[in-house]
């Protein structure tokens, strides 16, 4: 029997604005989107937060037992730097700033963005396909609207008709918006005179002269809207309707609103069941921005090499700072933010390291499956990570109470214990050691076992004053050294 049949799972569902259990379309199968990169600079650390909560979110489905067809696109075609239809195709700006060809800026930055990844230990998606590589399912899907009257053609650009769709259907129900509102509040562009309304969106642009990245179409050459890109790979891969589709919440309106219009448009049917939305990551309380400073990147934190953090954080400790907030909140990133979650990460580390050596009684004084079945509580609760964590860290307590000698385990919990520490701390919210780690650590354990025994030698000596020393050393330095019946033992902080 799998775990989600026994595990009843919710999920906050955008288009609902609610809680809802997740029942998958297929038993036992789950199809999942996610809007990846526009790859034309370094993975950004709020992306990075988003994709690392649709990672959890895949490593959770995966434990559960779902066979999971995960798909998370890289967008390689060029588009406009505003969806109104502005600006310069960003690929092509990286490569005229830089004097490369567009997909020399797209093999560099698509090589950042699986590099960064890796550090972070996401796992891979199922599928990962590119917008240049689905130039003909997009034609299509522009046929098919155009066919069934909700797009019309302008001097070589195709363009998505809202309010003759919204006559059927309605647009604006994912982001809570009335059209009416939106026509009211639009200020008229003068290069959008060939569309029929301001809210009207780009299906396929003509590409003018100076424009590198074009293919040829029924309509001229050109390149396809931002949001086509989505619902032709989305579709061609998980099905006209299919369970959950994720991105940030900076994509609700209008890329995601856009892709419901566009699939309803085409299919005749709403393409997803479950909206799921990441929320932002802010920097010591601002919005990060390149222009004011204000800004990370992920190599920055790993190196030290920046102006705002006083150390360098590896990746775990980054991964595990962002799996404490739950993914729809938003989550401000401090140095003090970091510390205090690389001493819970070290935490959950020293605990794991002591299991082993935990004494064994024939009952426990705790009951350990209620304790797990609060971590996949916490899990079936929209995927509550800071629950989780929280319900982690009892399982720590309740260690440190059986090493002192005031709780009970038996070797059954004992090994109940371990097998859920190690599965959600590494399997589900995707925590590693890292070799350099686990060489850190055996050095300093064995520097440290070595101040212990001189403390034991000055003690049976009677030399109080050298042990006293020794203890406050080590203390001010975040290591505590705890004396039991079983001998001495230490912990940082």
């Amino acid at each position: 029997m799998a775990l989600y049949e026994n595990q009843k799972l919710r999920v906050y569902n955008s288009l609902s604005g609610k809680k809802e259990e997740f029942t998958p379309m297929n038993e036992g199968y789950v199809g999942m989107y996610v809007c990846g990169p526009t790859v034309y600079s370094n993975v950004h650390l709020g992306n990075c937060r988003t994709f690392m909560s649709f990672d959890m979110i895949f490593r959770y489905l995966r434990h559960l037992g779902y066979k999971v067809r995960y798909v998370r696109n890289i967008t390689d075609a060029g588009h406009l730097e505003d969806d109104a239809g502005e600006g310069e195709d960003k690929i092509a700006k990286k490569a005229r700033l830089e004097k490369l060809e567009p997909m020399e800026v797209v093999q560099r930055y698509t090589v950042d963005f699986h590099n960064i990844l890796h550090k972070f230990n996401f796992l891979p998606p199922s599928i990962e396909p590119t917008a240049t590589g689905h130039i003909i399912e997009q034609i299509e899907i522009i046929k098919e609207i155009l066919d069934k009257g909700f797009a019309y053609e302008k001097n070589g650009s195709v363009y998505f008709d809202v309010n003759k769709f919204n006559e059927s259907y309605d647009y604006g129900k994912l982001s809570g918006r009335k059209l009416e509102d939106m026509i009211s509040n639009t200020r008229e562009l003068a290069s959008q005179d060939e569309k029929n309304s301001p809210q009207d969106f780009a299906l396929w642009k003509k590409a003018e002269p100076q424009h590198i990245m074009r293919w040829p179409s029924p309509w001229g050459d050109g390149f396809p809207g931002w949001h086509l890109e989505c619902t032709a790979m989305s579709t061609k891969y998980l099905g006209d309707t299919f369970d959950i589709h994720g991105g940030g919440m900076d994509l609700k309106f209008p890329h995601h609103e856009c892709e419901i219009a566009q699939a309803e448009a085409c299919n005749g049917q709403s393409p997803v069941r479950y909206w799921l939305h990441a929320n932002m990551l802010t920097l010591n309380g601002k919005k990060m921005a390149k222009s004011t400073g204000n800004n990370l990147l992920p190599e920055e934190i790993f190196s030290g090499d920046n102006h705002i953090l006083s150390k360098a954080f590896s990746p775990a400790v980054v991964r595990f700072f962002m799996m404490q907030a739950h993914y729809t909140s938003i989550l401000d990133l401090s140095n003090d933010a970091l510390l205090a979650a690389e001493k819970g990460y070290q935490r959950l580390m020293e605990a794991l390291d002591q299991l082993a050596s935990l004494s064994t009684s024939e009952k426990s004084s705790f009951d350990y499956q209620d304790w797990q079945q609060k971590c996949y509580d916490a899990m079936n609760d929209d995927f509550n990570t800071p629950i989780l964590i929280a319900t982690l860290f009892e399982g720590v307590k309740h260690i440190n109470l059986v090493k002192q000698g005031k709780e009970t385990i038996s070797q059954k919990d004992r090994d109940l214990l371990t097998d859920t520490l190690n599965t959600f701390i590494f399997e589900v919210l995707g925590l590693e050691r890292t070799s350099e780690q686990g060489q850190d650590s055996s050095q300093l354990s064995g520097v440290i076992n070595l101040l212990i025994q001189l403390r034991n030698e000055a003690r049976a000596n009677k030399d109080f004053d050298t042990s006293d020393k020794i203890r406050d050393e080590l203390a001010g330095l975040g290591i505590q050294l705890k004396d039991g019946k079983d001998g001495t033992t230490f912990s940082t902080r």
